[in-house]
């Protein structure tokens, strides 16, 4: 063979190796699919009492096509501070965003940036939240705030104002709006480079609306209630709080029936004549139908993405992820809303899907955090981890390779203090959960009162009272393990740099309760 001929079949061979190694190493496109409030009791995928009611069809594909994670939780279960950790894979003591009134600073470094920088392109369409111009994406079609349910105003960088102003309006409901604007930007993007595209829904956050095709949903249905409905005394239970009782919500609902200003669906409401059972049941029913269909619009919504991937060729290499920014409340404990270490609260539903790597049809239970989200879309991506991400990856434990270093607890800090939602700290295992509610505002914005409340801790047994009806704090069966427990916490708070924020009020209150 002459020497020509070899060196041709060489560049051949190089050629041919060099687009084997690149086809291997492709990256996959990313969506990261993500509502407000949408609990794991109303995805029907997690069993409880509204299996059988959730409108869940596009859920389950994902959940039988790719991973459902049992066990994922909010850092801090309140949706600014949730969605800032989440992008920059900080505790909120590190990324400085504690309550709702936070913004997060556009030159904090975040996940989007980083993959934008790595030749992907970017957008983010839907709730944003977080005050501030989005950074690291190359189009952003935001809400204003909140944004409304109803013909919304989205905001992108040819008309962004701060604030509620700027932006144009949409016709339609939010999530079909938020949905037709991702698949738009799909359709118009560079097809020779990958993508990373986050769509945010505003449902199912209150005012819990819904489209018009849903208005007639569960009308002669009676909704199961929780076994904790009618828990009025949280003394009987040993709860060191009232919390956000559905009170609350029925008297907003009768407010906005007198008032006539359209804030919610389905009114008007009243409670008139009823005892405080009857009161509360009528109260669940209402609000839990409400919230069901608020989320039977994402569900159908999530179906027109899994279609467009299908239709398009993209399903095998884009990574598709359908999460919500933390728990909520169903009536467990005879509240709503979130914020609390309780465990309908802090748990985040999680699916995803991955055709090329990750098995179809599997769980796991492995402690995940929304701070380890930007660090597995990183891994995915072929990039570095930075220093200051606090998170890990959990690729290998979606292909049921968890190693034994995983994490077997957790950290958790609620800061917006409140007379009915004190603020607390806690630590989680698989089995038991201790919390600390110190109830100190700090001087920080976005809480609700200077007023200190009296500091209490509640320890819970999650083998034996997974639905936390008990708090077992003074059983002295559970003496050492709470010791140990105490110790596991000011271990946690040390590793990751909280205790080191502590001021001279939050030392004084430890040193004399701990």
């Amino acid at each position: 063979m002459n020497s020509k001929l070899i060196l041709i079949l060489c560049l051949l061979f190089i050629g041919c190796d060099k687009s084997t190694q690149k086809k291997q190493h492709q990256t996959p496109n990313i969506i990261f699919i993500m509502s407000d409030d949408h609990t794991s009791q109303a995805w029907g995928i997690y069993g409880g009492i509204l299996e059988k009611y959730a409108i869940n069809q596009n859920i389950k594909r994902l959940a039988e096509e790719g991973v459902v994670l049992n066990n994922v939780f909010c850092t801090n279960s309140i949706c600014v501070p949730s969605r800032a950790s989440i992008l920059t894979g900080q505790y909120s003591h590190n990324n400085q965003v504690y309550t709702l009134s936070d913004a997060l600073d556009t030159n904090q470094l975040n996940v989007a940036q980083l993959i934008q920088k790595s030749g992907y392109q970017t957008a983010i369409i839907g709730k944003w939240h977080l005050k501030d111009k989005p950074s690291g994406f190359d189009h952003f079609n935001i809400l204003p705030g909140q944004g409304r349910y109803h013909n919304p105003i989205l905001k992108n960088d040819d008309n962004w104002e701060y604030g509620n102003k700027g932006g144009r309006e949409y016709k339609g409901f939010s999530s079909d709006v938020i949905m037709d604007q991702s698949l738009k930007w799909l359709d118009q993007r560079d097809k020779e480079k990958p993508f990373m595209l986050m769509t945010h829904f505003k449902a199912t956050h209150e005012p819990f609306d819904y489209p018009e095709r849903f208005k007639n949903l569960f009308e002669n249905d009676t909704i199961p209630e929780p076994v904790s409905l009618l828990d009025f005394d949280p003394k009987q239970s040993g709860r060191s709080f009232d919390g956000q009782i559905l009170e609350i919500l029925a008297e907003r609902w009768r407010q906005a029936s007198i008032k006539k200003n359209g804030r919610y669906p389905g009114l008007p409401f009243d409670t008139f004549g009823l005892d405080a059972v009857r009161a509360r049941k009528k109260t669940y029913q209402k609000f839990v139908k409400d919230f069901l269909k608020s989320a039977a619009a994402i569900d159908d919504n999530i179906g027109k993405m899994l279609n467009y991937l299908d239709k398009n060729g993209l399903t095998d290499n884009t990574l598709i992820i359908y999460t919500s920014d933390q728990g909520y409340f169903l009536g467990e404990h005879g509240m709503f809303d979130k914020r609390m270490f309780l465990e309908e609260s802090a748990r985040m539903p999680f699916v995803i899907r991955y055709p090329k790597e990750i098995p179809g049809g599997k769980r796991i239970d492995d402690i995940i955090l929304n701070i380890d989200f930007p660090s597995l879309l990183l891994d995915y991506a072929g990039i570095p981890q930075p220093e200051q991400f606090q998170g890990e990856s959990f690729r290998k434990n979606l292909k049921m390779e968890t190693t034994d270093q995983w994490r077997d607890k957790m950290y958790y800090r609620y800061y917006a203090h409140a007379l009915n939602r004190p603020a607390h700290l806690g630590i989680r295992t698989n089995h038991y959960k201790l919390i600390f509610y110190y109830g100190l505002s700090l001087g920080m914005k976005g809480t609700y009162t200077d007023q200190a409340t009296p500091p209490a801790w509640e320890f819970y047994d999650l083998i034996n009272d997974p639905l936390e009806l008990k708090n077992q704090y003074n059983n002295p069966e559970f003496k050492d393990i709470i010791a140990e427990l105490k110790k596991d916490l000011v271990e946690l708070r040390e590793q990751n740099g909280d205790a080191q924020t502590d001021g001279a009020e939050m030392k004084k209150v430890i040193q004399e309760n701990w």
